[in-house]
């Protein structure tokens, strides 16, 4: 049985694992794309995603939580995932980042909604962070994200990659 302790844990590890993730691919994105018109803007979502990994870390440390042991991994993957969908082209990076997006957002409204008042300021701050990671999809639609060649296999095969780093890093 999962107490109220274990889910807070599973929910600070598992937010502090993905913003270091996101972090990670949008430094790859930006080692490929510097000096192009788009590092303006994925250096501005991954200065977002900075301020995210700030906070969750800071929670870490303040709760006690034991971060992933799989931080090692996301660094490589998250820094890869960047670099090779920018390598493929600016709007596979932003494919990249409307896929990452969309499993995110779903990731915190559940979050957001599983959190009781007790727990009412990190539930804001995940809610605030839910909308700048909405920003974010948006801003990789805008940039022509869906067109993409193969736009649609792309974007399944980063969600279930998310889907399945977001398991893993909620208890190892």
């Amino acid at each position: 049985m999962t107490t109220p302790r274990d889910y807070l844990e599973r929910v600070i590890r598992v937010d502090h694992a993905g913003e270091y993730g996101a972090k990670r691919i949008y430094q790859g994105q930006l080692a490929v794309l510097r000096g192009t018109k788009y590092e303006p803007i994925i250096q501005h979502m991954q200065d977002q995603e900075e301020v995210h990994l700030k906070h969750f870390s800071a929670l870490v440390g303040s709760r006690r939580v034991r971060p992933t042991a799989l931080l090692p991994l996301w660094h490589v993957a998250g820094f890869l995932l960047g670099a090779a969908t920018a390598a493929m082209g600016h709007r596979a990076a932003m494919a990249c980042t409307v896929a990452v997006e969309e499993a995110i957002d779903e990731h915190y409204a559940a979050q957001e909604a599983a959190l009781g008042d007790d727990e009412a300021p990190l539930r804001a701050d995940i809610a605030r962070f839910r909308a700048e990671e909405l920003e974010h999809r948006d801003t990789g639609l805008e940039h022509e994200a869906e067109l993409t060649p193969g736009y649609r296999a792309l974007s399944a095969v980063i969600k279930a990659g998310c889907k399945v780093a977001i398991r893993v890093s909620e208890r190892v």
